[in-house]
């Protein structure tokens, strides 16, 4: 793919996302309907309260007429491309009925914790079954090693990839533009990587996130005209993990998601530590309302998120591509 093709599945992402979003707060203000915001959270954040929410179902949607177009063109509408939208179309149902429970009943809690790890569940069943169609390896790359072969133990393995950073990318997304950001950091690392392995179908993929992702931070940087909502958040975490499992770079998650995973770390830690001890390691987590609450502004926490998400992703880069 050209330099020059390679901008017209980001253009075309962007183009959609700029078209649509304005309606679509458009509408949400005119419902007045708007994001509950947690009580328990810190307090400066309930001036946010009524933001218009699920603007990730329209970079979504963009991103899926987007890859599906530029797919067809470039004969590029491969099985691994079709499973990759699915999931992704899949976990943002989750997220979209997530978020409509809270949004039109007003509350702050929609599904039920076993709802949603059911629905994710599912999905990575699927998905399983089409990467055994697909005749792939059942082996996780170890950088420098080589091959682990885990037999079906990696199929335990795509199901807890799949649902961990579906929730790790939800657990991020708690500031203006943080996840916009640190989300398209990822993507385009895996761009990157998958125009390094010539696989032009996921690189198209990427491409149309990105896009996406660049035209909605225009409306979600602070201050917030609206919020990705879960139907944005749950479908990136599903979908970087299915990219990171078909271009065979599963590990690299780790680190070119580090972000992610140590915001989920910082939670389950939270919890139990208090748990055990009654007392609490950070002030607020997710860990990025712990820098809020001694006293980071927004803009910095987002800021540094960023700049920490973007070294991890170039480290991987410079030792492993």
């Amino acid at each position: 793919m050209q330099a020059t093709e390679a901008l017209i599945p980001i253009v075309s992402s962007f183009v959609i996302t700029m078209m649509v979003m304005p309606l679509f707060i458009g509408y949400f203000r005119m419902k007045k309907e708007g994001q509950m915001i947690r009580e328990e959270g810190p307090k400066w954040h309930q001036k946010k309260s009524g933001t218009p929410t699920m603007g990730g179902l329209v970079f979504l949607i963009a991103s899926v007429i987007s890859t599906i177009w530029v797919g067809y063109w470039q004969h590029q509408l491969t099985m691994q491309v079709w499973i990759i939208l699915f999931i992704l179309i899949l976990y943002a149902a989750l997220g979209f009925m997530d978020d409509s429970i809270k949004l039109f009943e007003k509350r702050n809690l929609g599904l039920r914790a076993w709802q949603k790890l059911l629905g994710q569940i599912v999905g990575g069943g699927i998905f399983i079954a089409v990467y055994l169609h697909e005749g792939l390896p059942l082996a996780i790359d170890l950088p420098g090693i080589g091959q682990l072969h885990l037999g079906l133990l990696y199929l335990a393995f795509i199901l807890i990839w799949l649902v961990g950073f579906s929730n790790a990318v939800n657990l991020t997304d708690g500031l203006d533009g943080l996840v916009a950001g640190t989300a398209t950091i990822a993507f385009a690392t895996y761009a990157i990587i998958a125009y390094h392995q010539n696989r032009m179908d996921i690189l198209i993929f990427c491409l149309t996130v990105i896009g996406g992702l660049l035209a909605f931070f225009l409306f979600n940087h602070k201050p917030a005209k609206i919020f990705m909502g879960d139907v944005g958040s749950l479908a990136l975490g599903g979908a970087l993990a299915a990219i990171s499992l078909l271009l065979h770079r599963e590990l690299s998650l780790l680190l070119i998601g580090l972000v992610f995973v140590i915001e989920t770390a910082s939670v389950m830690i939270q919890v139990a530590v208090f748990k055990l001890t009654g007392k609490r390691v950070f002030r607020m987590s997710p860990i990025h309302h712990h820098f809020e609450m001694v006293g980071w502004s927004e803009w910095r926490v987002v800021l540094t998120f960023w700049g920490f998400g973007l070294i991890c992703s170039l480290i991987y880069l410079m030792l492993f591509l």
